[in-house]
Protein backbone atom coordinates (compact mmCIF):
# COMPACT_ATOMS: atom_id res chain seq x y z
CA UNK A 1 0.00 0.00 0.00
CA UNK A 2 1.86 3.67 -1.00
CA UNK A 3 1.81 6.19 1.60
CA UNK A 4 -0.26 8.06 -0.48
CA UNK A 5 -3.46 5.78 0.37
CA UNK A 6 -2.58 5.36 4.10
CA UNK A 7 -2.34 9.16 4.71
CA UNK A 8 -5.79 9.44 3.60
CA UNK A 9 -7.49 6.73 5.49
CA UNK A 10 -5.57 6.89 9.10
CA UNK A 11 -5.29 10.58 10.47
CA UNK A 12 -6.36 8.63 13.98
CA UNK A 13 -6.11 11.89 17.28
CA UNK A 14 -5.35 10.40 20.69
CA UNK A 15 -4.26 11.57 24.28
CA UNK A 16 -3.54 9.73 27.37
CA UNK A 17 -4.75 11.84 30.35
CA UNK A 18 -3.58 11.82 33.94
CA UNK A 19 -5.68 11.12 37.29
CA UNK A 20 -4.80 14.70 38.54
CA UNK A 21 -6.61 16.52 35.29
CA UNK A 22 -9.44 14.15 35.53
CA UNK A 23 -12.42 15.20 36.92
CA UNK A 24 -12.97 12.15 39.11
CA UNK A 25 -9.36 11.45 39.42
CA UNK A 26 -8.99 8.27 36.96
CA UNK A 27 -7.06 8.02 34.39
CA UNK A 28 -7.70 7.67 30.33
CA UNK A 29 -6.69 6.69 27.06
CA UNK A 30 -8.50 7.93 23.90
CA UNK A 31 -8.41 7.69 20.46
CA UNK A 32 -10.40 8.99 17.40
CA UNK A 33 -9.83 6.40 14.97
CA UNK A 34 -9.70 7.17 11.30
CA UNK A 35 -9.33 4.55 9.00
CA UNK A 36 -10.62 3.22 5.43
CA UNK A 37 -12.42 0.33 6.87
CA UNK A 38 -16.10 2.54 7.71
CA UNK A 39 -17.44 -0.23 9.82
CA UNK A 40 -15.86 -2.07 13.05
CA UNK A 41 -17.53 -4.00 15.54
CA UNK A 42 -16.05 -4.54 19.52
CA UNK A 43 -15.33 -8.17 21.01
CA UNK A 44 -15.04 -10.01 23.93
CA UNK A 45 -11.67 -12.23 23.37
CA UNK A 46 -11.36 -15.18 26.11
CA UNK A 47 -7.68 -16.65 27.45
CA UNK A 48 -6.87 -19.88 25.49
CA UNK A 49 -4.17 -20.47 27.90
CA UNK A 50 -3.18 -20.13 31.86
CA UNK A 51 -0.62 -17.44 30.40
CA UNK A 52 -3.39 -15.24 28.65
CA UNK A 53 -5.60 -12.31 29.25
CA UNK A 54 -8.98 -11.87 28.36
CA UNK A 55 -9.82 -8.47 26.94
CA UNK A 56 -12.49 -6.37 25.09
CA UNK A 57 -11.33 -4.34 21.73
CA UNK A 58 -12.17 -2.71 18.90
CA UNK A 59 -11.74 -4.82 15.55
CA UNK A 60 -12.50 -4.00 11.87
CA UNK A 61 -15.62 -5.56 10.44
CA UNK A 62 -14.51 -9.05 8.25
CA UNK A 63 -11.79 -9.92 11.14
CA UNK A 64 -13.30 -13.16 11.73
CA UNK A 65 -10.49 -14.45 13.71
CA UNK A 66 -10.04 -11.43 15.97
CA UNK A 67 -6.44 -11.29 14.75
CA UNK A 68 -5.74 -7.20 14.87
CA UNK A 69 -7.32 -5.18 17.70
CA UNK A 70 -6.91 -1.37 17.63
CA UNK A 71 -8.00 -0.11 20.80
CA UNK A 72 -8.83 -2.59 24.04
CA UNK A 73 -8.25 -3.15 27.36
CA UNK A 74 -7.30 -6.18 29.10
CA UNK A 75 -8.61 -8.43 32.07
CA UNK A 76 -5.60 -6.85 34.22
CA UNK A 77 -6.64 -3.30 33.29
CA UNK A 78 -3.38 -2.90 30.76
CA UNK A 79 -5.48 -0.51 27.40
CA UNK A 80 -3.62 0.17 24.50
CA UNK A 81 -4.45 1.94 20.96
CA UNK A 82 -2.53 3.66 18.61
CA UNK A 83 -1.90 6.49 16.05
CA UNK A 84 -0.22 5.62 12.58
CA UNK A 85 3.36 7.71 12.34
CA UNK A 86 4.57 9.07 9.27
CA UNK A 87 7.75 11.08 10.22
CA UNK A 88 9.63 8.52 11.62
CA UNK A 89 11.66 6.80 9.64
CA UNK A 90 11.76 6.74 5.50
CA UNK A 91 8.71 4.86 4.17
CA UNK A 92 10.57 2.34 2.14
CA UNK A 93 9.66 -0.95 4.24
CA UNK A 94 8.28 -3.80 2.47
CA UNK A 95 6.89 -5.42 6.09
CA UNK A 96 4.57 -3.41 7.65
CA UNK A 97 0.58 -2.65 8.74
CA UNK A 98 1.27 -4.68 11.67
CA UNK A 99 0.22 -2.65 14.82
CA UNK A 100 -2.84 -4.80 15.11
CA UNK A 101 -0.99 -7.90 15.58
CA UNK A 102 1.12 -6.02 17.91
CA UNK A 103 -1.68 -4.69 19.95
CA UNK A 104 -3.36 -8.01 20.25
CA UNK A 105 -0.09 -9.83 21.30
CA UNK A 106 -0.20 -7.06 24.21
CA UNK A 107 -3.44 -7.08 24.98
CA UNK A 108 -3.32 -11.38 25.36
CA UNK A 109 -0.06 -10.87 27.35
CA UNK A 110 0.72 -7.37 29.09
CA UNK A 111 -0.08 -6.46 32.58
CA UNK A 112 2.02 -3.21 32.78
CA UNK A 113 4.34 -0.85 30.99
CA UNK A 114 7.16 -2.75 31.83
CA UNK A 115 5.39 -6.06 30.34
CA UNK A 116 4.53 -3.95 26.91
CA UNK A 117 8.04 -2.79 26.61
CA UNK A 118 9.81 -6.62 27.31
CA UNK A 119 7.72 -7.97 24.39
CA UNK A 120 8.17 -4.35 22.00
CA UNK A 121 12.22 -5.70 22.57
CA UNK A 122 11.37 -9.46 22.14
CA UNK A 123 8.81 -9.71 19.06
CA UNK A 124 10.95 -10.81 16.06
CA UNK A 125 12.15 -8.05 14.06
CA UNK A 126 11.32 -5.73 11.35
CA UNK A 127 8.17 -5.47 13.56
CA UNK A 128 6.39 -3.89 10.55
CA UNK A 129 5.02 -0.69 12.37
CA UNK A 130 5.65 2.98 12.36
CA UNK A 131 3.61 3.82 15.31
CA UNK A 132 2.66 5.49 18.18
CA UNK A 133 1.39 3.41 20.74
CA UNK A 134 -0.49 4.81 23.74
CA UNK A 135 -0.45 2.36 26.73
CA UNK A 136 -2.03 2.60 30.19
CA UNK A 137 -2.19 -0.13 32.82
CA UNK A 138 -3.77 -0.67 36.05
CA UNK A 139 -1.82 2.07 37.94
CA UNK A 140 -2.48 4.68 35.70
CA UNK A 141 0.85 4.60 34.43
CA UNK A 142 1.21 5.55 30.99
CA UNK A 143 3.09 6.80 27.69
CA UNK A 144 3.29 6.84 24.77
CA UNK A 145 5.68 4.82 22.61
CA UNK A 146 6.88 6.11 19.37
CA UNK A 147 8.24 2.73 17.51
CA UNK A 148 9.67 1.71 14.45
CA UNK A 149 10.93 -1.70 12.89
CA UNK A 150 13.59 -2.09 15.32
CA UNK A 151 12.99 0.13 18.40
CA UNK A 152 11.22 2.66 20.02
CA UNK A 153 11.29 6.43 22.18
CA UNK A 154 9.16 6.24 25.25
CA UNK A 155 7.68 9.24 26.12
CA UNK A 156 5.78 8.89 30.33
CA UNK A 157 2.54 10.05 31.52
CA UNK A 158 4.62 11.10 34.77
CA UNK A 159 7.24 13.22 32.90
CA UNK A 160 4.16 15.58 31.18
CA UNK A 161 3.96 18.85 33.30
CA UNK A 162 0.43 19.20 32.13
CA UNK A 163 -1.04 16.56 32.77
CA UNK A 164 -1.76 15.00 29.13
CA UNK A 165 -0.02 13.49 26.37
CA UNK A 166 -1.00 14.16 22.96
CA UNK A 167 -0.21 12.08 19.79
CA UNK A 168 -1.60 12.45 15.99
CA UNK A 169 0.24 11.35 12.59
CA UNK A 170 3.62 12.05 13.45
CA UNK A 171 6.04 11.62 16.64
CA UNK A 172 7.76 13.68 18.48
CA UNK A 173 10.70 12.12 17.95
CA UNK A 174 10.90 11.79 14.18
CA UNK A 175 11.45 14.60 11.61
CA UNK A 176 10.02 17.91 12.05
CA UNK A 177 8.88 18.71 8.72
CA UNK A 178 6.88 15.32 7.07
CA UNK A 179 4.15 13.57 9.37
CA UNK A 180 0.54 14.89 9.51
CA UNK A 181 -2.00 15.72 12.26
CA UNK A 182 -0.28 18.85 13.31
CA UNK A 183 -3.82 21.34 13.18
CA UNK A 184 -5.54 18.18 14.32
CA UNK A 185 -3.21 18.54 17.61
CA UNK A 186 -3.96 22.09 17.76
CA UNK A 187 -7.66 21.40 17.91
CA UNK A 188 -6.90 18.62 20.47
CA UNK A 189 -5.29 21.16 22.74
CA UNK A 190 -7.14 23.96 22.07
CA UNK A 191 -10.58 22.18 23.28
CA UNK A 192 -9.18 20.37 25.97
CA UNK A 193 -6.98 22.54 27.95
CA UNK A 194 -10.07 24.96 29.70
CA UNK A 195 -10.75 21.55 31.01
CA UNK A 196 -7.34 20.29 32.06
CA UNK A 197 -6.71 23.63 33.91
CA UNK A 198 -9.83 22.87 35.77
CA UNK A 199 -8.44 19.34 36.44
CA UNK A 200 -12.19 18.86 35.01
CA UNK A 201 -11.27 16.13 32.11
CA UNK A 202 -13.60 13.07 31.99
CA UNK A 203 -14.96 10.58 29.34
CA UNK A 204 -17.23 12.92 28.02
CA UNK A 205 -14.83 15.85 27.32
CA UNK A 206 -13.86 13.36 24.72
CA UNK A 207 -16.39 12.13 23.47
CA UNK A 208 -19.18 14.80 23.15
CA UNK A 209 -16.42 17.37 22.98
CA UNK A 210 -13.53 16.79 21.10
CA UNK A 211 -15.01 13.83 18.83
CA UNK A 212 -17.95 16.46 17.78
CA UNK A 213 -15.92 19.58 17.30
CA UNK A 214 -15.47 21.13 13.86
CA UNK A 215 -13.46 23.56 15.64
CA UNK A 216 -10.19 24.70 13.46
CA UNK A 217 -7.42 25.91 15.24
CA UNK A 218 -5.73 27.37 11.85
CA UNK A 219 -8.95 29.20 10.53
CA UNK A 220 -9.59 30.07 14.43
CA UNK A 221 -12.98 29.02 14.28
CA UNK A 222 -15.67 26.27 15.32
CA UNK A 223 -17.04 25.35 11.67
CA UNK A 224 -20.35 24.08 12.83
CA UNK A 225 -21.25 27.18 14.27
CA UNK A 226 -20.25 29.39 10.91
CA UNK A 227 -24.12 29.95 9.66
CA UNK A 228 -23.28 27.84 6.12
CA UNK A 229 -25.26 25.64 4.86
CA UNK A 230 -22.09 23.24 3.98
CA UNK A 231 -18.94 23.43 4.94
CA UNK A 232 -15.40 21.55 3.53
CA UNK A 233 -14.08 18.59 5.65
CA UNK A 234 -10.71 19.43 6.25
CA UNK A 235 -8.33 18.83 9.27
CA UNK A 236 -11.13 18.80 11.83
CA UNK A 237 -10.88 15.86 14.26
CA UNK A 238 -13.81 14.18 13.03
CA UNK A 239 -13.63 13.19 9.27
CA UNK A 240 -15.23 11.24 6.62
CA UNK A 241 -12.92 8.65 7.54
CA UNK A 242 -13.93 8.43 11.22
CA UNK A 243 -15.07 5.21 12.47
CA UNK A 244 -15.12 5.01 16.02
CA UNK A 245 -13.90 7.42 19.67
CA UNK A 246 -12.83 5.36 22.50
CA UNK A 247 -12.28 6.05 26.26
CA UNK A 248 -10.45 3.79 28.27
CA UNK A 249 -10.93 5.05 32.01
CA UNK A 250 -9.05 3.06 34.36
CA UNK A 251 -11.77 3.78 37.76
CA UNK A 252 -10.51 3.32 41.19
CA UNK A 253 -12.74 0.38 42.19
CA UNK A 254 -10.46 -2.02 39.39
CA UNK A 255 -13.03 -1.74 37.04
CA UNK A 256 -11.61 -0.12 33.49
CA UNK A 257 -14.42 1.22 31.58
CA UNK A 258 -13.62 1.06 27.36
CA UNK A 259 -16.51 4.19 26.40
CA UNK A 260 -17.59 3.59 22.68
CA UNK A 261 -18.63 5.81 20.21
CA UNK A 262 -18.99 3.38 17.53
CA UNK A 263 -18.76 4.68 13.47
CA UNK A 264 -18.65 7.91 12.89
CA UNK A 265 -18.63 10.07 16.28
CA UNK A 266 -21.06 12.88 15.29
CA UNK A 267 -24.08 10.38 14.42
CA UNK A 268 -23.33 8.17 17.76
CA UNK A 269 -23.66 7.73 20.82
CA UNK A 270 -21.55 6.08 23.62
CA UNK A 271 -21.88 2.88 25.27
CA UNK A 272 -20.04 1.64 28.05
CA UNK A 273 -17.70 -1.65 27.53
CA UNK A 274 -15.69 -3.64 29.96
CA UNK A 275 -13.91 -7.11 29.57
CA UNK A 276 -16.98 -8.85 31.03
CA UNK A 277 -19.67 -7.00 29.32
CA UNK A 278 -20.11 -5.71 25.59
CA UNK A 279 -23.46 -4.55 24.68
CA UNK A 280 -25.06 -6.57 21.68
CA UNK A 281 -25.11 -3.53 19.44
CA UNK A 282 -21.18 -3.22 19.23
CA UNK A 283 -20.76 -6.82 18.88
CA UNK A 284 -20.72 -8.23 15.09
CA UNK A 285 -23.59 -9.74 13.39
CA UNK A 286 -23.39 -13.83 12.96
CA UNK A 287 -24.56 -13.09 9.29
CA UNK A 288 -22.98 -9.56 8.21
CA UNK A 289 -19.99 -9.60 10.63
CA UNK A 290 -21.06 -5.87 11.20
CA UNK A 291 -21.82 -3.74 14.48
CA UNK A 292 -26.05 -3.47 13.97
CA UNK A 293 -25.25 0.25 15.47
CA UNK A 294 -22.13 0.85 13.50
CA UNK A 295 -24.35 0.00 10.21
CA UNK A 296 -27.30 2.47 11.48
CA UNK A 297 -24.32 5.27 12.11
CA UNK A 298 -23.43 4.73 8.94
CA UNK A 299 -26.44 5.41 7.35
CA UNK A 300 -26.93 8.92 9.63
CA UNK A 301 -23.25 9.59 8.23
CA UNK A 302 -24.73 9.39 4.39
CA UNK A 303 -27.23 12.25 5.28
CA UNK A 304 -23.88 14.17 6.24
CA UNK A 305 -21.81 13.50 3.41
CA UNK A 306 -25.25 13.55 0.74
CA UNK A 307 -22.79 13.75 -2.22
CA UNK A 308 -21.46 10.89 -3.69
CA UNK A 309 -19.99 11.91 -7.21
CA UNK A 310 -16.91 13.45 -7.74
CA UNK A 311 -15.41 14.94 -4.63
CA UNK A 312 -18.49 14.92 -2.97
CA UNK A 313 -17.49 13.23 0.34
CA UNK A 314 -15.37 16.10 0.65
CA UNK A 315 -18.46 18.31 1.48
CA UNK A 316 -20.39 18.33 4.85
CA UNK A 317 -24.19 19.52 5.21
CA UNK A 318 -24.61 20.88 7.97
CA UNK A 319 -27.96 21.08 9.07
CA UNK A 320 -27.98 17.53 8.80
CA UNK A 321 -24.66 17.33 10.78
CA UNK A 322 -26.22 19.44 13.45
CA UNK A 323 -29.36 17.55 13.83
CA UNK A 324 -27.21 14.22 14.51
CA UNK A 325 -24.38 15.82 16.47
CA UNK A 326 -27.40 17.53 19.08
CA UNK A 327 -29.33 14.42 19.05
CA UNK A 328 -26.53 11.97 19.64
CA UNK A 329 -24.94 13.88 22.29
CA UNK A 330 -27.80 13.68 24.65
CA UNK A 331 -28.35 10.81 24.08
CA UNK A 332 -24.62 9.75 25.27
CA UNK A 333 -24.99 12.16 28.01
CA UNK A 334 -27.64 9.74 29.49
CA UNK A 335 -25.82 6.73 28.71
CA UNK A 336 -22.81 8.02 31.14
CA UNK A 337 -25.65 9.11 33.85
CA UNK A 338 -27.58 5.96 33.44
CA UNK A 339 -23.90 3.99 34.03
CA UNK A 340 -22.76 5.76 36.61
CA UNK A 341 -25.99 5.83 38.30
CA UNK A 342 -26.31 1.66 38.67
CA UNK A 343 -22.17 1.68 39.38
CA UNK A 344 -23.32 3.92 42.68
CA UNK A 345 -26.07 1.81 43.50
CA UNK A 346 -23.48 -1.30 43.80
CA UNK A 347 -21.08 0.05 45.68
Amino acid sequence: MMLSSWTAASPCTSAIVDRRVARDGYPMLWKHRDTGNENNFVARVEAKSPDELDYVALFNAGDSLLAEAWAGVNSAGFAIMNTASYNLVPDTASYRDREGVVMTEALRSCRTLADFEELLGSLPKPLGVQSNFGVLDASGDGAYYETTDIGYVKYGLADAESGVLYRTNYSYSGDSVSGFGYIRECNARHLLEPYRDRCAIAPETFTEILSRSFYHSLLGCDMEKSGREWIVDQDFIPRNSSSASVVIEQRGDGCAVMWTVIGYPPCSYVLPVTVDSVPDELQPDDVTGRSSLCDEVISRKNEVFPIKRGSGNKYINLSRLRHYNDSCRAVSMARYEEYRRLINAER
